[in-house]
């Protein structure tokens, strides 16, 4: 043949040009998810970087770098110029020149100084003192105190004339905070005690408010901004405190500092750009920070500053903990986005099945002419690219205007991959199929046709796959695998099950229509008959049916799993749907008026003592009074430690008896079952025995607990606690209800607050719309199946309504004949998304995905099956078949039967 003329492309697009819009719409959609989804990941990541830097405040991120004061061995003028904002900018300078990308520092919030390391304690009366203790006092000289503050009251502090370690006066400014709590004004004197001389005189010349309090010029140093009340260290009785603040010199003021015994350092305070950290640039900004604390980055700076320079932060450790975070969760979306990919693939290639059955005569008829293979393959790759490719590119530009942020690389890749896909499958299948020249193609029913050996060995490769995916991801579990192999495990069960169930169908059509023959009627026989007869291949629709319903089993157990793992987290930390708590008691009547609140079912008072100690080595442990009948009620109610009410109940005629005790495991393996002493925070003491173990208790959110009946306890207890039951309690109500002083918690507001991460949040989006994407195309691919079978379907009703076939006989005929596969991908997806799970289950944990850090369990959170997940999907994909035959059965009765008479037999 010739090579390919525009003419053959442009007749081809208009013979045939619903097909062409439909494949284009297809390529569009597919092109669009597969170049969205890892940039909508990348900007998840990159938002989830963020939000860890954000929350590690700039007290953590902030890269400071120390150096001590200039020797002694150096004449006064030469320490005191070492101090001089001149000589600190140039260093300044040259340690920016040390960070290395991508790691970039914020030239608004960074700054250099001078301060002491030690408190000062200054002596001056007016200063308060909470516990008959002075203050102490940091002396800062840092830079740009005016850019970053803007004064209320008085100037900002200078110094008119050079100031040196003999100086006896400067001036300084404080914040609003530090003024108020330690009732400084204009004019204020604070004499800070200097070495073998004269206090220091710093006069208060300002009060300024920060600009950006949250900043890193102002957080690096909270007491900057805020003053402390610290407490002192002390042997016993009560706690003394005292007020710690700081005194914001000008930086001219710096050599000043020499004099006093606060230890003055040099510091250059780095504060990192947060707007332009990428999740993808980690290991780059890791290796920024590590060179800063301990590679040639730190020898730089002791090569502008100092020899003993010190380069401090926890900027490491932030995104450390953000990179493990990342790892956890990263394969776990893989799993998701895998589904999908394979999903969506395989129905591109049913698209391109159907084409070439649609177009099997004429292929057939040109190779029977003369055509060339290899000019045939060329005409099919021509038309399908000019319908292909536009497409593509346009769901490329659409998923960058819609998710702007991250990667383009990987986008532009999945979107080509995609169109490469779309543009080969109709020239790959038509070679395959017409690579020999028949002048008549015999039919492949499916119930008769064998499988090839090729099928069977790229099956048995498969399944070499899958077997070593699934061992993989067993063991080492789908975080730690180190590849990719562990997170297509799932995909590749449904794929091996979707194979199995193909080899079966034809037997399970055989060994069902010997049966339906003695059945009355014809219709059931023949839809047998006609489902086996059928020239379509079950293979293609199986794999996306039952790759379907295992990526869905699995998003929805996952979702599924975070929900529980998020109730069952929040449970342990407030014990009941609500709690309140108080450190008085509550005011009479409280418990009452909460009962009374809206929502409210039912109310358990707990008596707490977290002072008490147990045994002769006055071990301190928790240890909770209660109602036995009312306790056990909550924690059968809230499913967290049930227990029989009357273990907890003293037998009667036992007063001097030992109290029963519910206990934890860590407990009971301590005392035991014998009688021991708990000496209560009251200073009374009672015996109680183990009689009940339990690892959770609703009273005590920790694992270190007593719970005893309340009677046997003092009538006044150091914390009284209500722990409620009920539906849509309002905070705001119960606050009211219970008095001034308490604290309310709610089981619903602390779970909403364990979605900590966007990478958390944006993992159960992606899932959900994994679950949603293979829904779609799973839809998609059952339609597919059943238009490819659509004109024998049609030919086959106009014969028999001429042999008396009535409409509704045909409606039932065509619903039945499509019932048989639609049941087996149906039964078959349950049983394969359950094995799956229960295969599979052991090598995920969904701790990272539900639970921030700082409340995940020391204990896993295993994959479980989740019932709704299995029988949805699966009874979705019955009702879509029956609906789908009934409107082709529908639309092929009212249409008539001529067109379909006269045309003949189109197989």
């Amino acid at each position: 043949m010739h090579p390919v003329a525009p003419s053959w492309v442009r007749v081809r697009l208009r013979t045939a040009p619903g097909a062409a819009a439909a494949l284009a719409l297809l390529v569009l959609v597919t092109a669009f998810l597969a170049a969205a989804v890892p940039r909508v990941w990348d900007r998840y990541q990159d938002a989830g970087l963020l939000r860890a830097v954000e929350r590690a405040t700039p007290a953590r991120t902030t890269v400071t770098v120390t150096t001590p004061q200039p020797g002694l061995e150096l004449s006064a003028a030469a320490r005191a110029e070492a101090l001089r904002p001149p000589a600190l900018h140039d260093q300044y300078t040259k340690v920016l020149q040390a960070v290395g990308r991508p790691l970039v520092t914020d030239p608004d919030q960074s700054s250099y100084g001078v301060r002491t390391t030690d408190a000062i304690t200054v002596h001056d009366p007016w200063i308060p003192r909470p516990s008959g203790l002075p203050a102490q006092m940091h002396l800062v000289a840092q830079s740009a105190l005016g850019e970053h503050a803007t004064v209320r009251t008085g100037r900002l502090p200078r110094a008119d004339a050079p100031v040196t370690a003999a100086s006896v006066r400067v001036e300084a400014a404080v914040t609003e905070e530090t003024a108020r709590n330690l009732h400084m004004k204009v004019g204020s004197v604070v004499h800070v005690p200097a070495v073998s001389r004269a206090p220091l005189e710093v006069r208060i010349t300002g009060i300024v408010a920060p600009r950006t309090p949250d900043g890193a010029y102002w957080s690096t140093e909270p007491l900057l901004r805020t003053p402390a009340l610290a407490r002192a260290p002390s042997a016993g009785g009560d706690p003394l405190y005292y007020w710690l603040a700081a005194l914001l010199l000008p930086p001219e003021a710096a050599p000043a500092l020499l004099a006093t015994s606060g230890h003055p350092v040099r510091s250059w305070q780095l504060a990192p750009v947060t707007d332009v950290l990428r999740a993808r640039d980690l290991d780059g900004l890791t290796s920024a920070v590590a060179a800063l604390e301990g590679g040639p980055g730190l020898g730089q700076v002791r090569a502008a500053t100092d020899p003993t320079a010190e380069v401090s932060t926890e900027l490491d450790d932030v995104l450390t903990g953000f990179g493990r975070l990342d790892d956890d969760i990263g394969p776990l979306v893989a799993v998701a986005v895998t589904g999908g990919a394979v999903i969506a693939g395989i129905v591109l290639l049913m698209a391109a099945g159907l084409a070439a059955e649609r177009r099997r005569a004429e292929l057939t008829l040109l190779r029977a002419r003369g055509a060339s293979l290899r000019g045939l393959t060329g005409r099919l790759l021509a038309e399908t690219a000019v319908v292909a490719v536009p497409a593509g590119a346009l769901g490329l530009v659409a998923a960058l205007l819609a998710v702007p942020e991250g990667r383009t690389g990987r986008a532009v890749a999945a979107a080509a991959a995609v169109t490469a896909l779309a543009c080969a499958a109709l020239p790959v299948r038509a070679a395959v199929a017409h690579r020999t020249v028949r002048l008549h193609v015999s039919r492949e029913d499916t119930a008769t046709v064998r499988p090839s050996r090729r099928r069977t060995v790229a099956e048995l490769t498969l399944l070499v796959i899958a077997i070593g995916a699934v061992a993989v991801l067993r063991q080492r579990g789908v975080t730690g695998a180190g590849d990719q192999l562990p997170a297509a495990a799932p995909v590749l069960v449904g794929v091996i099950a979707a194979l199995v169930l193909a080899r079966l169908y034809p037997l399970l059509l055989r060994q069902t229509a010997r049966p339906a023959r003695r059945l009355r009627g014809a219709v059931g026989p023949l839809s047998l008959a006609r489902a086996g007869r059928t020239s379509a291949s079950p293979v293609l629709p199986l794999l996306v049916l039952l790759t379907a319903l295992t990526t869905a089993a699995f998003g929805g157990s996952v979702l599924a799993g975070v929900d529980r793992a998020r109730d069952h987290a929040a449970l342990l930390a407030v014990g009941a749907d609500g709690r309140i708590d108080s450190e008085d008691a509550l005011p009479a009547g409280a418990a009452e008026r909460v009962r009374r609140t809206a929502g409210v079912r039912e109310v358990t008072e707990v008596r707490v003592d977290d002072q008490a100690q147990a045994g002769r080595t006055l071990t301190r442990i928790t240890v909770a009074g209660v109602s036995p009948a009312g306790y056990a009620a909550l924690a059968r109610d809230v499913g967290l430690g049930s227990f029989p009410e009357q273990r907890l109940h003293r037998p009667a005629g036992s007063d001097g008896a030992p109290l029963p005790a519910l206990a934890s495991p860590s407990v009971a393996r301590t005392y035991g079952t014998d009688p021991f002493p708990i000496r209560l925070s009251g200073g009374a003491t009672i015996t109680v025995r183990i009689v009940v173990v339990r690892d959770r208790t609703p009273a005590v959110p920790g694992t270190d607990f007593l719970v005893v009946d309340g009677a046997g306890l003092d009538a006044a207890a150091p914390r009284i606690a209500l722990l409620l039951t009920g539906d849509r309690l309002d905070a705001s109500a119960l606050r009211r209800a219970a008095g001034d002083g308490a604290v309310v918690r709610l089981r619903a507001a602390e779970r909403a607050a364990y979605a900590d991460s966007p990478l958390q949040s944006g993992a159960e989006r992606l899932y959900l719309a994994a679950v949603a994407a293979s829904t779609g195309y799973a839809v998609l691919a059952l339609i597919l199946a059943l238009l490819r079978a659509a004109p024998e379907r049609t030919a086959l009703l106009a014969r028999l309504r001429t042999m008396g076939l009535t409409r509704s006989q045909g409606r039932r005929l065509l619903v039945l004949e499509s019932l048989p596969q639609a049941l087996l991908a149906a039964a078959g997806g349950a049983l394969t998304g359950w094995a799956a799970i229960r295969l599979l289950s052991s090598g995920f944990d969904l701790t990272a995905v539900a639970l921030p850090p700082s409340a995940a369990p020391t204990t896993v959170t295993p994959l479980r099956t989740d019932p709704l997940s299995l029988l949805c999907p699966a009874a979705a994909v019955l009702l879509l078949t029956v609906a789908v035959a009934a409107g082709q059965a529908w639309w092929t009765c009212r249409a008539g039967s001529v067109r379909e008479l006269r045309a003949g037999d189109a197989r």
